[in-house]
């Protein structure tokens, strides 16, 4: 089920990129009010779980806290990713975390990288470089090397935000996390994103409409099917399954006019494969258990 959940929320999260470029945007607008729309949601469901599973402790919140602030400079350079190299492909980069998140379990928990994983990571490197157009052909008009700057930066907040969130999580609550991540991501999306690109309040209706899409699906539900169940999986399993992003994105990007290169689409093809190697359909990947 956790993996499933996982896959679920990949899903979601696959689609945003999308999103952000279906809202015209820009990269502070699109990731402070990703999280500020998601809140009028997860508020009320925060307060009738805490009724029902009573206060999370002042250790876990600050857990969630710092989550969030990791996954608000994530949302905003992500966003500028987008604008630099495409929906699609800006989904790939970001993907680094499948390398940083296992390794940030293994420094701060002790928890074993797998050999099989070790082996495969450069592979994947690989294929987000061929993707992002960085190594090989990049889509004529978009700025590679922007966009892969701007993607890794994100890349890293990502994995810091999946590292706190499977710390904190496993504990009776759901959506609190999801919750107090999102304040704090709203908050940092407003500061950074409100120095560098500032945040439009004069959005049309069309804008307004993507932007309530992108924070139910890729905010709301995304993150209640993601956070309870990465604490369920090993990391390189959560890191791995959550590599289905990019591919589902290439698919969504196409659907918006995006028309990556053969190369990128090879990159992709690639990350798929590893995705296979270190993810569930992998020999004994669905018998692996959470490490204490």
């Amino acid at each position: 089920m956790p993996v499933w959940m996982v896959i679920g929320g990949s899903l979601c999260v696959s689609a945003s990129a999308a999103f952000v470029e279906l809202s015209g945007t820009s990269a502070g607008t699109a990731a402070f009010f990703r999280c500020a729309i998601a809140l009028t949601v997860l508020v009320p469901l925060a307060l009738a779980e805490r009724r029902t599973a009573g206060r999370r402790t002042w250790r876990l919140r600050r857990l969630d806290l710092a989550a969030g602030l990791a996954l608000g400079v994530d949302f905003v350079f992500w966003a500028a990713a987008v604008h630099s190299v495409g929906a699609s492909v800006t989904t790939v980069i970001i993907n680094i975390q499948v390398v940083i998140y296992p390794l940030l379990a293994r420094l701060f928990t002790r928890t074993p990288v797998p050999r099989r994983f070790v082996a495969v990571a450069p592979v994947m490197l690989l294929g987000i470089a061929l993707a992002s157009g960085a190594v090989g052909a990049p889509v004529q008009g978009s700025d590679p090397a922007r966009g892969a700057v701007f993607g890794l930066i994100a890349g890293c907040g990502y994995a810091g935000y999946l590292f706190l969130m499977r710390l904190g999580g496993g504990q009776g609550h759901t959506v609190g996390p999801v919750c107090t991540s999102t304040a704090a991501a709203a908050t940092a999306a407003a500061l950074l994103g409100g120095a560098w690109t500032g945040i439009d309040l004069s959005l049309d209706g069309r804008a307004w409409a993507w932007l309530t899409v992108l924070a139910l699906v890729g905010q709301v539900l995304a993150w209640l099917m993601v956070t309870p169940a990465l604490p369920k999986l090993p990391p390189d399993t959560g890191a791995a399954l959550l590599l289905v992003q990019p591919v589902l994105a290439i698919g969504f990007g196409t659907a918006v006019g995006e028309r990556p290169t053969a190369s990128q689409y090879g990159g992709c093809a690639l990350v798929v494969l590893m995705v296979w190697c270190v993810g569930p359909a992998a020999p004994g990947a669905l018998k692996a258990r959470p490490r204490s």
